[in-house]
């Protein structure tokens, strides 16, 4: 199960609000939540944030917690005392932003508390095998990427997928973060370029960001790290197909009914046998071969045109396919809808075999 998740710092906010946004998360299917203990300054923030943490806990939240060393060090714990956080602030998971030597990792995993041990997937080291070396628990080891305020700080994708795979390789559970575009607040302070791990990320739609994360088939996981989210983003999060790629796109005018749809209705997966220049999706010719395609926008074809081919090519006609490169048209296809601008990225990562559909 692919989940959802949001991120609390309680320094910047009311418990008021606080509780509306969790409330507001839990009705559109979210139920994880990344917070930080590193950034608390004083007993009033720790308070606040424990509350915060029932309150969210009793709506079925699972919650974790970034936390270093020195959080131990200053409350005169060590990673044997690991319980006391899941006693004091509510937690299912303490995330290590700097983890110990490997050891300590596998013996927290084992701890009688049950406490998952979350660990940084974007350090791209041999940190995980080694904690596995100590045989853990693997049912309490998982794993979050960082996020990056800065600009241009961001994860590389070749970095992304290479760091995640570390993790997918060795079955464990995976997340990362994705950026509001509305967000202002980050563990620190305000965050005016929002909190993604990948920098291409970082002024994509919302959507756009998990769909492309889910899509890499490594993270199982997408938490906004940055706070407050608006209900627009999160409702929108909510209805996104978590297992399958869906394509938005602005349909054409003159699409007929029959082809909305073979668009809309039918199911789609890329043929084994792949092109460079187009995705095809060739069930819908030999359910439709009987069907009538007039022709309607037979104009020269470019990158994200979704088409379909219509009556003058008999053989053919009622293919959909998605155009990855410019070429031309001899009149026999239909221009029925365009991939918007900001999801034509994701067409180059759509793997032989892989299902995929189209929303409005």
């Amino acid at each position: 199960m692919r989940r959802l998740g949001i991120s609390l710092y309680p320094q910047h906010s009311t418990l008021k609000d606080m509780k509306r946004y969790v409330q507001l998360a839990h009705d559109n299917g979210f139920d994880r939540i990344f917070t930080c203990l590193m950034s608390l300054n004083n007993d009033q923030e720790r308070q606040k944030l424990q509350q915060i943490n029932r309150f969210a806990q009793q709506l079925g939240f699972e919650i974790s917690a970034d936390i270093a060393p020195a959080v131990f060090e200053d409350l005169g714990l060590t990673y044997k005392d690991i319980g006391y956080f899941k006693e004091h602030y509510h937690l299912a998971a303490l995330r290590l932003d700097m983890g110990f030597s490997g050891q300590e990792e596998a013996f927290m995993s084992l701890d009688a508390s049950n406490l998952k041990i979350e660990l940084n997937i974007s350090n791209g080291t041999k940190y995980v095998e080694n904690i596995l070396s100590y045989q853990p628990n693997k049912d309490n080891i998982i794993g979050c990427h960082n996020f990056y305020p800065r600009r241009f700080t961001g994860l590389s994708r070749q970095h992304f997928l290479q760091t995640s795979q570390q993790f997918k390789a060795n079955h464990i559970r995976t997340a990362a973060m994705i950026s509001s575009q509305h967000a202002t607040f980050g563990p620190w302070e305000e965050t005016e370029h929002g909190l993604p791990t990948l920098e291409e990320h970082r002024h994509l739609p919302i959507t756009v960001q998990a769909k492309d994360l889910w899509h890499t088939g490594l993270i199982d996981d997408c938490i906004i790290g940055n706070m407050y989210a608006s209900e627009e983003e999160l409702r929108a999060l909510g209805q996104l197909n978590r297992h399958k790629l869906e394509l938005k796109v602005e349909q054409s005018v003159e699409t007929s009914i029959l082809e909305e749809a073979i668009l809309f209705k039918e199911p789609h997966f890329n043929r084994g046998d792949v092109s460079e220049y187009v995705i095809r999706s060739t069930q819908s010719r030999v359910k439709y071969k009987n069907g009538d395609f007039p022709v309607h926008d037979s104009r020269p074809l470019t990158l994200g045109d979704v088409t379909i081919d219509n009556n003058l090519d008999v053989r053919y006609k009622g293919e959909l396919q998605i155009v990855l490169k410019e070429i031309p048209n001899a009149g026999s296809t239909n221009v029925v809808a365009r991939v918007v601008k900001e999801e034509q990225f994701l067409l180059a990562h759509i793997q032989p075999w892989a299902s995929f559909g189209f929303t409005k």
